[in-house]
């Protein structure tokens, strides 16, 4: 890395964006070096595109100059690209071209596909796997060293294995054991996490009763979820699974549709909770169908 020798400190930073006829306050969390800025536009919403646009013209403005006394350029490494807006996006791309010699940006995301085909054609792609269950088994050890646990054989192991390859999901795992027992054991519990349970609920819920009010205290639910920054669309996919666990096989087919459907229509439009409430209205009208057709 290019900043690796260079001291790395965490910022938030504000900027005051003239956009036309008013100034736009926006403040971010921006980790920093000397040569590099990281940093994810999405978590500032719908106004994304004016940090984009922003960063890139400041650091842009302000290149280093080597120990030649050429100037060289700095890094712009951009979390959850896939997250941006449409218009976020397209901005993106037209500041990359104008600021190409000033700037190296490197695009972080978990879905390619939710990139536009111009910013990815501009792009080198490099595909990085999520990490093996012996990895993350590595790290959950050399965690345990560090805060001086000592880890039964196999408890890591049973930790990466429900964390399904994800590393930050299967260190809060070990940490929520933590509170919960210690000394651990070697059949410690592994607790799920609380928005997956919260989930669970709202698909019993929706199998109890398909109704109007019914759906209507369903959306609450799931906006809740929301608002605690659960992404729309892992609420989604974990809501279909645990439907599915509860379904008849005939009907799996149907909804597994309309789920893809939903989720493709989330990924282009701006409001997810409408999209998240279609899906379950349009299962409860699927379900119910089914219901008056096999008891009548």
């Amino acid at each position: 890395m290019l900043w690796i020798l260079n001291l790395v400190k965490v910022e938030n930073r504000n900027w005051k964006i003239d956009a036309g006829s008013r100034t736009i306050d926006l403040e971010l969390t921006t980790l920093a070096s000397t040569n590099h800025v990281e940093l994810s536009p999405s978590d500032v919403g719908f106004q994304d595109r004016y940090i984009v646009q922003e960063i890139i013209k400041e650091m842009a403005k302000n290149r280093p100059i080597d120990t030649k006394g050429k100037k060289g350029f700095k890094v712009l490494v951009l979390n959850e690209v896939d997250k941006l807006s449409r218009e976020a996006q397209h901005s993106l791309r037209r500041t990359m071209e104008k600021y190409s010699a000033s700037c190296r940006l490197i695009l972080c995301c978990n879905s390619s596909s939710k990139v536009t085909e111009a910013i990815r054609s501009r792009c080198l792609n490099i595909r990085i796997n999520a990490p093996s269950a012996e990895q993350i088994v590595k790290v959950l050890e050399f965690i345990g060293k560090k805060e001086g646990l000592q880890i039964p054989s196999g408890f890591a192991a049973r930790i990466a294995e429900k964390s399904n390859r994800n590393l930050r999901r299967a260190i809060l795992s070990f940490e929520t054991c933590r509170v919960q027992q210690y000394p651990f054991t070697s059949n410690q519990a592994i607790p799920p996490m609380d928005w997956e349970e919260y989930i669970s609920e709202i698909a019993t819920d929706i199998m109890k009763e398909q109704s109007p009010k019914r759906l209507f205290q369903v959306r609450g639910k799931v906006y809740e979820l929301l608002i605690n920054c659960i992404p729309p669309e892992i609420v989604l996919k974990r809501l279909l699974h645990e439907l599915l666990k509860k379904l008849d096989a005939e009907l799996k087919h149907e909804v597994c549709h309309w789920a893809a459907y939903y989720e493709h229509r989330m990924r282009l439009g701006q409001k997810a909770i409408f999209h998240i409430e279609a899906f379950v209205a349009k299962f409860m009208s699927i379900y119910k169908a089914f219901l008056i057709a096999t008891f009548g």
